[in-house]
């Protein structure tokens, strides 16, 4: 990909370093089967990354709509690089989807631009459970692990423009 007219090219992937990171997890308990496949695969781009055990800390809230405010107290407290919101919102034969997942994305936006930490969303907003499923497998397309490499990469992106 070109940027701009210098000709220089982005770099399809990052390098990600989870050393020295601090990072919480914030798990939604609805849909909890899906909700574990998610932080399954985001531990094991954690230790994959170099991260060490004691500095992931895992969190836990009812449903999504939880998620934005405890990330917006765990990022108040300074103690960390990124904080990752983790749930699942399937769709059903309400409009009670469409204010969860809207409002649980438009908070946790909300929180990262008022602390200035990365929050990450991690919240699969699927039709179907079978979606959930193929998204959330961290054999397959492995959501979860990718939530927390974007919180390893905005973290080290931020220490670079602050330094």
């Amino acid at each position: 990909m070109k940027i701009g007219s210098s000709g220089k090219t982005l770099s399809a992937t990052a390098t990600i370093d989870a050393r020295g990171l601090k990072i919480a997890i914030v798990c939604s308990r609805f849909n909890d089967l899906i909700v574990a496949q998610l932080l399954a695969g985001a531990r094991a781009a954690w230790a994959r990354h170099g991260g060490a055990d004691a500095d992931l800390i895992e969190f836990l809230v009812p449903g999504a709509f939880e998620l934005p405010l405890a990330c917006q107290q765990l990022a108040l407290t300074s103690r960390y690089s990124a904080v990752v919101a983790l749930g699942c919102v399937i769709r059903g034969d309400t409009p009670h989807f469409d204010y969860v997942a809207g409002e649980c994305a438009r908070g946790l936006m909300n929180v990262g631009l008022a602390t200035s930490l990365p929050v990450i969303f991690g919240v699969l907003t699927v039709e179907t459970a079978a979606q959930a499923e193929e998204r959330a497998d961290p054999a397959r397309m492995n959501k979860g692990g990718e939530a927390l490499e974007a919180a390893l990469e905005m973290a080290r992106l931020l220490h670079r423009v602050r330094a």
